[in-house]
């Protein structure tokens, strides 16, 4: 059995990247949310956040489920 090294390190790069995006975007729709006021736009622009936080997630279980 032979180990495609540098596919192996592509795939663990992309993953951590994707995961730190993933940390820092649902950080920061988290604090936010909890520095929000009467005015409505710290919500809007947390609800941004967790919906993106949403569509990455949810594009990984499609790309598990479709194949």
């Amino acid at each position: 059995m032979k180990i495609d090294w540098s596919a192996l390190g592509t795939v663990f790069g992309v993953s951590l990247a994707v995961v730190l995006g993933i940390v820092v975007l649902f950080s920061a729709g988290l604090r936010v949310w909890s520095a929000r006021d009467s005015r409505g736009g710290a919500t809007a622009l947390a609800s941004v956040c967790f919906a993106g936080c949403f569509a990455v997630v949810g594009f990984g279980v499609y790309l598990i489920v479709a194949r």
